[in-house]
Formats: structure tokens, sequence, C-alpha cells
């Protein structure tokens, strides 16, 4: 399959540009999600541990320490009823979420209620009782001593409200009859609802308080959570009373990932969760990814386009000499590369191609003045260079020549000379070649020529009857113009190879039958074409060769025997 260039450079910029930055991209994302996940994992706990010691310290500083405070001040064995009442009343007032505080007489249902009037207003307009609802009950002292709590929250929700409250309970070191006061505090939780609703990290994630059953507290309407994995993992560690602050990576079950980690107050039964999901918590890897591909982007443009303009730049210079060397190898040795000025390889690639298309052209002229063999043997060698020297081939010759050239020369003017003799030996080397005979050169009038292969004794004797018969009726009848043709033919063993100086060698043939064939072209009258013995033994039907007187030739002791050829009848009309 083809695979264009300019794609070529179009796929190297894509690497170029996306590859590296996809790696350093790759890298930058890995490791900033790692630090970006210490740094969440640091901040989920952080969180946790920051609300469970508000609350603790709220629980511990604002209510606890006040209430014991209160309470030795109500234990005081000097003061009367009215002036213990008067001191939880003004206990009460100067403690923010306290609403109410009592005295209660172990045996006594009439416990001594002091409430906030403002909260008592709000219960109100709820339809409730202020005093049955913040009242703590007989039983419910009795659990609390029972059960060794004193001092310890037990947290409830007044559902009309929405309020959350916690109970306290002080045991005091008055009797009243003999009997056991306990001093009990109502606290409104509010102040811990606001540190949990108000807090920064709400922003990005989720606080969630949630107790030993898993339903959410200090919220309006408590749902059950333990469907959520951590705090499934939370809530027996809330049963135990284990104080572990964990972190843990878990998905809800709507399929959203999850960081989460969860603390535990010392003085709430209860478990502050944070959570945050992976999307925020990697919101800075998303937004990191997001400008490395719009970089990535904006890079793989920037060096596409650099790429094309380059590759037009660099590809129209190469399809110029693609073009040239297609119209040379056409036969075109015309062509060039033009416009090609860049002074790099592709520069100088253009003109090499010029300088071989000028060379080319060169020697396809100078291939006009030698034979084929020549050439084949030029081509054999391999750019090894011709020697000198020759090897023994069978060939059959043909030598033809022009009668009355002579004096036809000397008659008109040399441009006419060479006008005629050019036209002579076009319509004969047109011939040779259908006869697939090889022109070894022209001298003078004169042409010389080889056949070789077989049927070669056949094709030379009709080559010679065709050039007779083609030039006799293209020139015999000119007026002014005596011109006619001989040809002699003859065939058996030559030398053929390189012959001459080092310097400046000729490619033909030597031998006795190069030499008969010219000895029977100047013997041969005008249009007529004579043949040796050897050559007529081999010539096909269709040319007759009539026998004719035995000639004497230079350079022959003996008459050599010749034959006159011509196409027989049939062969005429046929040709």
């Amino acid at each position: 399959m083809r695979f264009p260039l300019p794609l070529k450079f179009f796929l190297f910029a894509a690497l170029v540009a996306v590859v590296p930055l996809a790696l350093v991209g790759e890298n930058l994302v890995r490791i900033a999600r790692d630090e970006l996940k210490s740094a969440v994992n640091e901040d989920l706990t952080g969180v946790a541990a920051q609300v469970r010691s508000e609350f603790d310290s709220m629980y511990q500083g604002r209510w606890l320490a006040p209430l014991m405070v209160i309470r030795s001040g109500v234990d005081n064995p000097d003061l009367d009823v009215a002036q213990k009442v008067s001191l939880l009343t003004q206990g009460m007032e100067q403690l923010e979420g306290v609403v109410a505080l009592q005295l209660s007489v172990e045996g006594s249902d009439i416990p001594m209620v002091v409430s906030d009037q403002t909260f008592g207003e709000a219960l109100a307009a709820e339809g409730l009782d202020p005093v049955t609802t913040l009242a703590a009950s007989p039983e419910l002292i009795a659990n609390i001593k029972g059960t060794g709590q004193f001092g310890r929250p037990l947290i409830s929700q007044i559902r009309e409200t929405g309020d959350w409250v916690a109970t306290l309970a002080l045991p005091m070191d008055s009797k009243i009859a003999g009997r056991d006061l306990t001093l009990a505090a109502r606290i409104n939780l509010g102040a811990l609802r606001r540190t949990v609703s108000r807090h920064p990290f709400n922003q990005r994630g989720e606080i969630t308080i949630v107790d030993h059953a898993g339903r959410t507290a200090l919220v309006d309407e408590p749902e059950v959570m333990n469907q959520r994995a951590i705090v499934a993992s939370a809530m027996p560690l809330i049963v135990a009373g284990a104080r572990a602050d964990a972190l843990q990576t878990y998905t809800r079950p709507d399929g959203t990932a999850m960081l989460g980690a969860y603390a535990f107050p010392e003085w709430f039964p209860w478990a502050v969760i944070t959570e945050l999901s992976e999307e925020s918590a990697y919101a800075v890897i998303a937004e990191m990814m997001r400008r490395i591909v719009m970089v990535g982007a904006l890079g793989f443009a920037a060096a596409s386009v650099a790429a094309l303009i380059f590759s037009k730049g660099l590809t129209g210079p190469i399809l110029k000499i693609g073009r040239v060397a297609d119209a040379i190898g056409e036969g075109d040795y015309s062509a060039r590369v033009d416009k090609v000025k860049s002074r790099d390889e592709i520069g100088d690639l253009a003109a090499r191609v010029n300088t071989m298309a000028g060379q080319l052209s060169e020697r396809m002229e100078l291939m006009k003045f030698v034979s084929h063999e020549t050439v084949s043997a030029i081509q054999a060698r391999d750019g090894a260079g011709i020697r000198r020297g020759g090897e023994r081939r069978e060939v059959t010759m043909l030598f033809s020549d022009i009668r009355g050239y002579t004096a036809f020369s000397e008659t008109v003017t040399p441009e006419e000379v060479i006008e005629v003799l050019n036209r002579y030996f076009e319509i004969q080397s047109a011939i040779v070649v259908r006869h697939g005979g090889d022109i070894d050169k022209f001298v003078g009038d004169e042409l010389m020529a080889m056949f070789v292969g077989e049927d070669k004794e056949d094709r030379a004797v009709r080559c010679g009857v065709e050039i007779k018969e083609a030039l006799a009726e293209s020139f015999g009848a000119q007026t002014g113009r005596e011109l006619a043709v001989g040809i002699g033919i003859a065939s058996g063993a030559v030398v053929l190879g390189a012959m001459g100086a080092r310097e400046r060698m000729d490619y033909t043939v030597l031998g006795s039958t190069v030499n008969l064939a010219a000895r029977l072209c100047s013997k041969a009258g005008p249009w007529e074409v004579l043949v040796d013995r050897a050559t007529t033994d081999l010539v096909d039907e269709g040319v007759d060769l009539d026998p004719r007187p035995a000639v004497d030739l230079k350079g022959y002791a003996d008459p050599v025997p010749v034959y006159r050829a011509s196409f027989s009848e049939e062969e005429t009309l046929a040709v």
C-alpha cells in the first residue's frame, strides 16, 4: 500500500507533538494524584478529628465543667431551697444551650425544674408542655444511676421541633430527708449542629454524624445510612466504644466512588464521618488532564499545520523530480527539474537529476552512432568496461551500396547529397530493424548490417530483397537521379568484438564472411541482390534464388558461386 510522504510527516508530527506530552502528562498526573491523595486523606482525617475535638471541648468546657460548679454550689448545706432554685436559675441563664435544670429527689415524682423561657415558648408553639418535655423522669435518673452514666450525655430528639437535646445527670452529696439528690440538665445541641453545618468542608464534601445503628444525628429527619460501607465499618466501633480513627475508600450504592474518614467523640456515642467524592477530590487532576489535552490538541494542530507546510515544501520538489524521472523513462530526455532552489539535499538531487537527464540525452544520441550489439556488449559488462578482443559467432552479413552515388554527388550541392543519402538510409534502416537485423555502421553510401540468431539467413535475404524493391519504388524512377542499390549477402563465422586502440575502439565484426558479403555487394549490379551458397541453403519459400555464373572476387583463388535473390510472384503480391 502506498504511504504518501505528507501523511508520513503528519504522523511524525503527531508522534512528536503527542507522545512526549502524553508520557510527561501521565507521569505528572500519577505524581499529582499520589500527592493529592495524601493531601485529601490528611484533609479528611483532619476535619473528622477537628469536629470530634470541638464536640468534646464544647461538652466539657461549655456544659460539663460549669454544671459541676453549679452542682457544688447547690450542694452547699447552708443554702435553703429558695437559694438553691435561685442558683439554678442564674446558672442556666449563664450557660449557653442549657434549656432546663432540675433537682430530683430519690423516690419523688415531682422534680424541681427551671427551664429556658424562649425554648419553652417554642415547645408550647408546637403543642408541647415545656415542663413535661424538658423534665428528666425518675426512671431516667434511676437508669443513669444504675448504669453509672453520671456525667455522660443521653441523646434524644424532640421530633416536633427537630431539636436535639442531651440529658446530663450529676449526683449530689447533700440529701433531703435522707434521700439522694441528683442535678439533671437538658442541653440543646444546636451548637454542635451549627458546628457541623457551618464547617467550610461542606463546600466540597460531606460531614455526617451517625449513631451505633447507622442513623444520622443532629439533622431534622434522621435516616439509616448503614448501606454506606464507611458507616457499616464505623457502627461496631461505636458499640464497642473504640476510638480509633480510620480512612477508607469505597463506592456508594449509586456507584459514586468516595474517600472517607471517621473519628469518635469521647463524650458522645457517635461517629463523625467525613466524605469526599473522588471526582471532587481529584478535580485538580481532571483540570490538569483537560489542560494537557487542550495543550496537546493545540500542539498537535500546530505540528500538523507545520508538517503539512513543510511536507508541501519538501514533496513539491520531490514530485517535480518524480515527474521528470517519468518523462525521462518515457524517452523525453529534454525534461528538466526547474524552480527548485533549496540549498539542501533536495536541491542537490534536483541538480543531479538534471545532470543525469543531460548525460542520458547525450548517451542516447551517441547510441544512434553505434550498433545494438555494441550496446548489448557494454550492458553485459555491467559497468566493468569493454576489453579489446572478440568472440567467434555465426552470422549473416548484409552490405548495401548505392550505385551512381559518386557521379550524383558531383552534380548537386553537398546539402542535397546529405538529404538524399539520409532518405536512402532511413528506408533501409527501418527494413533492417523490422527483420531483426543490427546496423553495424554506415560507410559513406554503404550500409553494413548483421543478422544473428534463428532464421538469420532467411531474414537477411528477405531484408535485402525488400530494401531493393522499396528503394526502387521510391527513387528508381526519379528523373536526373540515376541512383540504384546493389546488395551482397553472405553467411558464416566471424569474430565479433572490440578492436582498435585503448582509448578509441570500434565494436565490429571481422572475418572472411564479412569480406565475402562486401565483395558480393561490389559485384552486384543496380537493383540486384547477390547471395552466397551458404545463405541460400537456409532460405524459406517465397524467395526465388536464381544461380548466376560464378564470379571472380578479390582475395579468392577460385570463382565464387552466387545467386540472385528476388521475391516470387506470390510473395511479391503479398508484400
